[in-house]
């Protein structure tokens, strides 16, 4: 098998779990395409690890790398923490995907990847392509969702390269959710000036087409890029989160 290029580091160990946690969380920083904010990834696994949630972050390519280098190294992270490949056992359970901004992005699109991703993604890493697939959850933190409509222009220029709307409307979400899409927990600020919150809702939109379980938190106001938003109103984002992931199977087992 071929080395992905992609670091992905192992969180911190699970407390208070004597028999266990069942699944894991992969999370993606954001940073607009262009570079990965660490306190949307160190801090949020320690977060996770505390409650009993194995966890995991991927250091995935950005800009000068283009679409779609970071979706298939989320796709092979993903796979690999199935298989136990990398360090650590086998995931006894659903993986999820967590991403905050432009990596709500990527977790997005990971989430409704396609079967020529999918493939694509293990021809990179000589996997057979049945052990690519999507993950069994999403969530996706004040989301980089639309590529073109309320567009966040840094993530598309540094994902694409390009002003080219048709690959753009292929790689936004909203227009990618299907059937298969797994369950989404959603949250956003009604004031985040950097990706409107529309973002969030356009993606709730498509969910509820498709009959996709959909959890959607939307709080009154806080800065884009809050991460765990420790000592604030939209701090509540965590605690609504850990009884989903239980809903998914995922947690203290």
């Amino acid at each position: 098998m071929t080395s992905p290029r992609a670091q992905l580091h192992p969180g911190p160990p699970v407390d208070g779990t004597p028999r266990g946690s069942r699944g894991a969380v992969l999370v993606l920083p954001g940073g607009g395409y262009v570079m990965r904010a660490p306190h949307e990834a160190g801090d949020v696994a320690a977060f996770l690890g505390a409650h009993g949630v194995r966890s995991a972050w991927l250091d995935y390519p950005v800009a000068p790398a283009r679409y779609p280098a970071a979706l298939h190294e989320v796709l092979l992270a993903v796979a690999d923490l199935r298989a136990g490949r990398r360090g650590g056992a086998p995931v006894d359970g659903p993986v999820a995907v967590l991403g905050f901004s432009a990596g709500g992005h990527l977790a997005g699109t990971a989430a409704t990847a396609t079967h020529e991703e999918r493939a694509g993604a293990a021809a990179l890493a000589g996997l057979d392509p049945s052990e690519v697939r999507r993950p069994d959850a999403a969530v996706l933190c004040y989301p980089v969702v639309s590529l073109v409509r309320h567009p966040h222009v840094g993530s598309r220029t540094h994902l694409l390269g390009h002003e080219d709307d048709g690959p753009a409307r292929a790689l936004s979400v909203e227009e990618r959710v299907d059937a298969a899409t797994p369950p989404t927990f959603l949250w956003h600020t009604a004031d985040d000036e950097a990706v409107p919150v529309e973002h969030a809702l356009l993606a709730t939109a498509a969910l509820r087409r498709h009959r996709v379980p959909v959890e959607l938190h939307v709080y009154p106001s806080g800065p884009h890029g809050l991460g765990l938003a420790d000592g604030l109103p939209a701090g509540a984002w965590t605690a609504a989160l850990l009884p989903w992931l239980a809903a998914q199977g995922i947690g203290p087992a």
